[in-house]
């Protein structure tokens, strides 16, 4: 079971001084900042996805790459521009970038040169995603209700872009691996779709449209199309993280995945921000006085003091440093930071969450490079630098997770291939 990790251009910056909270004046995004498998001294994922709707956006939407990126990603290919020679680097259009659309606005010859262009090992045909999951929907007619007609649109869509870019691939020779896509509402839908993907050649697809699926609908799907899927064929899920059903998942052919929830979890779950192997932690808020946008609106309109945010921010750094050193007390170092919670939001209480976290450390016996370079910067939610190391962290261990699944992890945690 092969896991890609989704590139959003989710870098760090190694001239970061996380005491003092600046960086090397000379410092040039990508060119000096370092990815996830830069960071680490032992693998964090088997592969990258590049998306073209990241790399080159679409109307409105100008995406995460600057041009002069898009323009060396483009000259040099995805192996040197992403600095590794060792992971293979699948293609995808994005389909959620234009889920709005009418139509994919990207053609098959826009994709397939942006695949051949960038040098990727595997490439994603172009598709339309399908937002709704509801087997009902097999029982009633497309001329009796419009949401049908929509998904029945769009998956024809899907399978019909899909012929053209086989078709033009074979006949233009290309190198990558292509992977077809079936978008579908339900278990029947899925299997139709990946009924039709085979018949047209395609022994690697990636089903779409499952990530708001529960994992027992997923399973559904994945059982109605192992009753037609050819021995030779894998399966590749868009976008979904569900480690404890990752067995499960292989034997009915899933051969890959990609999700980059584990990053995200870092930053935007308001818990689940810190993994271990078999539980997480809610990360501590320090909020940047001079960079947190809720505080300086609040600050703005007078309804928060900045000198009391300045002396409030410092007194609960100041105490999370003593308190790792062993010079501050448990006691004292909570009163700190949770004086300056309050203060940011009264409506907030993470005091014993926050506890939970100190008491454990569990950076202190976390072997990655990053917790062992971080140390207790690492639990801090504050600014990009930390929060986003923090999601390599969540990457590397959930990896690890992955691993484990599988039985592949020694006594101590590292990995048996």
């Amino acid at each position: 079971m092969k896991y890609f990790f989704p590139d959003s251009q989710d870098i760090v910056d190694p001239s970061f001084d996380f005491e003092r909270e600046d960086r090397s004046n000379e410092r040039v995004r990508q060119r000096d900042d370092q990815y996830a498998h830069e960071v680490f001294s032992t693998p964090a994922y088997d592969g990258l996805l590049v998306s073209k709707g990241i790399v080159d956006g679409i109307a409105g939407n100008s995406g995460k790459y600057t041009l002069a990126q898009r323009h060396r990603l483009y000259r040099v290919g995805a192996k040197e521009f992403f600095r590794t020679e060792t992971l293979p680097v699948i293609g995808d259009c994005g389909a959620f970038t234009y889920v709005r659309e009418e139509i994919p606005p990207f053609s098959v010859d826009e994709v397939l040169n942006f695949y051949n262009d960038c040098d990727f090992d595997l490439g994603i045909s172009v598709d339309h995603v399908i937002l709704a999951y509801n087997p009902k929907f097999d029982f009633i007619k497309a001329s009796d209700n419009k949401e049908v007609a929509e998904h029945l649109k769009r998956q024809e869509i899907t399978l019909q872009l899909a012929s053209k870019f086989l078709k033009e691939h074979q006949a233009n020779g290309l190198r990558f691996i292509p992977l077809g896509v079936a978008q579908g509402w339900s278990p029947k839908s899925y299997t139709t779709a990946v009924a039709a993907l085979q018949d047209m050649g395609y022994d690697y697809i990636a089903l779409g449209g499952m990530v708001p699926l529960k994992t027992k609908d997923i399973l559904a799907c994945l059982e109605s199309i192992n009753e037609i899927r050819k021995s030779g064929t894998k399966l590749h899920l868009l976008g979904v993280t569900r480690v404890d059903s990752i067995p499960t998942f292989e034997k009915y052919g899933v051969a890959s995945f990609d999700s980059t929830s584990p990053l995200r979890q870092a930053f935007k779950d308001d818990r689940d921000n810190y993994y271990t192997l078999d539980r997480t932690y809610t990360a501590i808020r320090v909020p940047q006085v001079s960079a947190n946008p809720q505080l300086l609106r609040n600050i703005s309109s007078g309804k928060l003091s900045q000198e009391a945010a300045r002396k409030m921010e410092k007194a609960a750094l100041d105490a999370l440093r003593r308190f790792d050193v062993g010079d501050f007390s448990l006691e004292e170092t909570l009163d700190a930071v949770d004086s300056y919670d309050r203060f940011c939001d009264p409506k907030k209480n993470h005091r014993e969450i926050y506890r939970e976290a100190l008491i454990d450390s569990p950076w202190k016996n976390c072997p990655c490079d990053v917790c062992r370079r971080l140390g207790y910067h690492v639990i801090l939610f504050r600014g990009a630098e930390r929060n986003r190391r923090r999601g390599f962290h969540n990457v590397w261990t959930f990896y690890r997770r992955l691993k484990n699944a599988f039985g592949l992890l020694d006594e101590n945690n590292y990995s048996l291939f």
